[in-house]
C-alpha cells in the first residue's frame, strides 16, 4: 500500500479536524482533526528522550493491584486505568521522571507548560515532567513513534487504529470512560480507549466584532447567502479583508473539511457511517446545505473578490495580529484559534467566535470533537506509565488549560470558556464513530480517492481558491471531478453504495 494511504488510514480516525489546535510552530494533521494547528518554518530542535527514573511506586494497593481493578478497567499489568485514579489522593508519593512530547511549541516558549508542570508538582512533587515541543509535529511525531524516541506521553499522531496497542497503553473501557469524558472514541479500538483528548474544539468562524459593526452587520449570518452578503458589506464599508483564506499556509485550508458532517448535513452519522457509502455526496441539494454548499462559500468569496489581494502571499503568523487590529473580518478556523487571535494584540475584546453559517431544517448545528489525544507509551515502565497517566488526568481535569485556550473541556464536569455564548440556540453534536467492521473504511476511500477529508486534504481546497481566482475551472466542474474520484474509489474498494 502506498505511504499516503497508510497515513490516511490513521488520520481518518481523527476529527477534524481541522480541528486540531496546536502551537504557533506546529503543523496540522488536519483534525483531526488538523484539523488545525499553527505552522512555521523553524527547524525541529528535538532533544533526546530523558531516561526514565528508576523508582518505586508508593504503596497504593487498592488502585495499583490489577486483580482488584474494576471490571471495566482495560488497563494492563500493574498500571491503573484512567478511571481508577483519584487526583490528590492516589500516587502522591510516586517518584518518576517522565517525558511529554507535544506540538504546543508556542506554550513551551511562553512558559505556559512550565507553569502547568510547576502547578502539578504542588500535589505530585516527586514526578518530574520533562517536556519537548516539536515544530513539524504531524510528520516528526510519526518518525519518533517508529523509532521509540519520544518518551512517556505524546499527542497521538496519524496511525492506523489497529496499531494503537502496539504503541500505546490501554487506558480503560470506552463505554465506561464515555460516561465521564467527552470525545474519547477517536483513539479507541475494540471498545478500549488508548487516548484522552487534550480538549475539544467546536467548528465555527473567527471574526472581528468591531469590523462587523463598522460594516453594518447586526445579526450573525446563518446561511451561506447571508455570509456572502455580509462579506460584501465588509468590503463595501470597511478597509478590512472580508475573508482571509490562509491559502499559503496549506494546512489551514483543510479546516473547511470539519464542517462536512454535522454542520452541513445536520447528521452525526454522516461522516463516519454514511459518507463512504454515498453515491453523490457533492451534489447540489438546492437548499444551502451539504458539501456542495459548504465549499461553494469559499469559491464564491474568491470569485467575488472578498478575500486578500494575493492569496499566494498569506501569512499565518501575521494574520493573527491583522484580525486583532481589525484588518481582517473573518477566518474559517476551529475554536482552538480563538485564543491565539485574542492574544495577538491589544484588541482581544474585538475577537468573536460564531457558528458556521449553515442551517439545516431550520437548525444551526455545531460540530464538536476532540483535539489531539494524549497517549502513553506501552513500553514504558509501570511507574512511568502510572506517573504519566496521573499527569494526563491532572491536565484534563484540574489544570484549567482548556479554559485559557478557549476550548471545550474533555471532562463532562469541566469548565468551558464564555466565548461560546454565540452558540446558544444551536444544536451541538459530535460525529459518531464508524459501525463495527468499518473503522478504517473512510481512511481507505480517502486515500484511494486522494481527496483526504479531515485528514490533511488541503490541496483539494486550495484548488477551489485557485480555480475561482483564475477562472480555470467552474465550481461544478470541481464537484463533478470529486464525485468521479469518489465513485472510482468506491468501485475499486468494493464499497456498497446505499445512499
Amino acid at each position: 500500500m502506498k505511504l499516503k494511504k497508510v497515513l490516511a488510514l490513521g488520520m481518518a480516525a481523527m476529527m477534524t479536524l481541522s480541528m486540531v489546535g496546536c502551537g504557533s510552530d506546529g503543523t496540522a494533521d488536519a483534525p483531526a482533526a488538523d484539523t488545525t494547528q499553527d505552522q512555521a518554518p523553524a527547524a525541529d530542535d528535538s532533544a533526546d528522550d530523558a531516561a526514565a527514573a528508576d523508582s518505586t511506586e508508593a504503596e497504593e494497593p487498592a488502585a495499583d493491584d490489577s486483580a482488584e481493578a474494576p471490571a471495566d478497567d482495560a488497563a494492563a499489568g500493574g498500571v491503573p486505568g484512567y478511571l481508577d485514579i483519584t487526583l490528590g489522593e492516589d500516587y502522591t508519593d510516586l517518584t518518576a521522571t517522565i517525558k511529554f512530547l507535544h506540538c504546543r511549541t508556542d506554550r513551551e516558549e511562553d512558559g505556559t507548560i512550565a507553569d502547568l508542570v510547576a502547578k502539578f508538582n504542588e500535589t505530585y512533587p516527586n514526578i518530574t515532567v520533562e517536556t519537548e515541543g516539536v515544530t513539524d509535529y504531524a510528520e516528526d511525531a510519526l518518525l519518533r513513534l517508529s523509532t521509540g524516541d519520544w518518551g512517556d506521553i505524546m499527542l497521538i499522531p496519524a496511525i492506523d487504529t489497529k496499531e494503537l496497542s502496539t504503541y500505546f497503553q490501554p487506558l480503560g473501557d470506552l463505554d465506561a470512560m464515555s460516561e465521564q469524558l467527552n470525545f474519547v472514541n477517536a483513539w479507541s479500538y475494540d471498545n478500549v480507549c488508548y487516548g484522552i483528548p487534550m480538549w475539544g474544539n467546536a467548528q465555527g468562524v473567527v471574526y472581528n466584532k468591531a469590523v462587523f459593526e463598522a460594516a453594518g452587520i447586526t445579526d450573525l449570518p446563518k446561511t451561506p447567502d447571508e455570509f456572502i452578503a455580509d462579506l460584501q458589506l465588509i468590503k463595501d464599508n470597511t478597509d478590512a479583508i472580508p475573508l482571509y483564506t490562509n491559502y499559503a499556509a496549506g494546512w489551514t485550508m483543510g479546516a473547511w473539511d470539519a464542517y462536512m458532517g454535522v454542520v452541513a448535513e445536520g447528521d452525526d452519522t454522516f461522516m463516519n457511517q454514511k459518507f463512504a457509502h454515498t453515491a453523490e455526496p457533492f451534489k447540489d441539494k438546492g437548499d444551502g446545505t451539504g458539501a456542495y454548499a459548504l465549499y461553494k462559500i469559499l469559491y464564491d468569496a474568491v470569485a467575488n473578490g472578498l478575500i486578500e489581494d494575493d492569496y499566494t502571499t498569506t501569512d499565518w503568523e501575521g494574520c493573527k495580529g491583522m484580525i486583532n487590529r481589525g484588518e481582517i473580518g473573518t477566518m474559517v478556523l476551529g475554536s482552538w484559534a480563538f485564543s491565539q487571535m485574542v492574544e495577538a494584540g491589544d484588541h482581544g475584546d474585538d475577537i468573536g467566535y460564531m457558528p458556521f453559517p449553515m442551517t439545516v431544517g431550520g437548525t444551526q448545528y455545531v460540530a464538536a470533537g476532540g483535539d489531539y489525544n494524549y497517549g502513553i507509551n506501552v513500553n514504558a515502565s509501570d511507574d512511568n506509565k502510572t506517573a504519566a497517566l496521573v499527569f494526563v488526568k491532572w491536565l484534563v481535569e484540574e489544570s484549567g488549560w482548556n479554559v485559557s485556550e478557549g476550548t471545550y473541556a474533555t471532562s463532562k464536569n469541566g469548565e468551558n470558556p464564555t466565548m461560546y455564548s454565540a452558540f446558544d440556540g444551536c444544536t451541538m453534536l459530535s460525529d459518531l464513530p464508524a459501525i463495527a467492521g468499518e473503522e478504517d473504511l473512510l481512511g481507505e476511500i480517502n486515500a484511494e480517492s486522494e481527496l483526504s477529508f479531515n485528514s490533511g486534504g488541503d490541496a483539494k481546497v486550495q484548488r477551489i481558491v485557485e480555480a475561482a481566482a483564475t477562472g480555470s475551472e467552474s465550481y461544478d466542474d470541481i464537484m463533478a471531478d470529486w464525485t468521479a474520484a469518489w465513485n472510482d474509489a468506491q468501485e475499486s474498494l468494493g464499497i456498497e453504495v446505499t445512499y
